[in-house]
């Protein structure tokens, strides 16, 4: 999460910051961020307008908060779902080092998971990872924070195959810049074809969903094959 104006000490504390940004999260299902406000995000958490600004200098650092905060549940939820992959009974013909199901099942996860956001998390349809902010303030790049938190996420299903050049200390390092940017570039289209997917259908076109995940394997399957 973005540095706070106050990082919460108590239980107390932290419970009301939770209440503040679920309580943004559920006001952005329901009116335009343009329409937010801080006053009816203190009036629908049932907190002093005090204590919002205790935390937040203004609606856009609320905003921010609640798109890391996204991220960070976006992370878990993928872990949760490798994690119960890698206990089961059978991980296929694309098994990963760590007895997981290989980086392309990981691949799935990484856009299942962001489905079921998209479809049943509060504020997500509008804030996802980064929040919207007016044309004139300084481009954030939301892409790239998630393409790096998802390549150290998946790192031992990224260890199926070394890319090229790795061996040596530069070998090395061009490997990971490659990977870096191959992630980099997954990301912003598959973010680019799923929104497609919702203008086409309000749950995701499922046509152009399965044409997503097959994109990303064929692409990344350059890289890490």
């Amino acid at each position: 999460m973005p540095p706070l104006r106050r990082q919460p000490v108590q239980r107390r504390s932290a419970e009301r910051l939770g209440r503040i940004l679920d309580a943004c999260a559920e006001l952005l299902d329901e009116i335009s961020y343009e329409e937010l406000s801080t006053r009816a995000v203190a009036e629908r958490a049932n907190v002093p307008i005090g204590s919002v600004y205790r935390f937040f200098s203004n609606k856009r650092a609320m905003a921010e908060a609640l798109a890391h905060r996204n991220l960070d549940e976006y992370a878990a939820r993928i872990t949760r779902r490798l994690a119960a992959s890698e206990s089961g009974p059978d991980h296929g013909p694309d098994s990963g080092p760590n007895g997981g199901g290989g980086w392309r099942e990981a691949m799935d996860v990484v856009v299942d998971e962001y489905l079921a956001m998209k479809r049943g998390a509060p504020g997500f349809a509008l804030i996802e990872f980064g929040n919207p902010v007016p044309a004139t303030a300084q481009p954030q790049q939301p892409n790239h924070l998630v393409a790096d938190r998802l390549r150290m996420l998946l790192a031992d299903r990224l260890a199926t195959g070394a890319p090229a050049g790795a061996g040596d200390a530069a070998g090395d390092e061009a490997a990971e810049e490659r990977l870096r940017v191959a992630f980099l570039l997954a990301v912003e289209a598959a973010d680019a074809l799923l929104r497609l997917a919702f203008r086409v259908d309000p749950e995701g076109d499922p046509a152009i969903v399965a044409e997503t995940k097959e994109l990303l394997r064929a692409y990344l399957a350059r890289v890490l094959d």
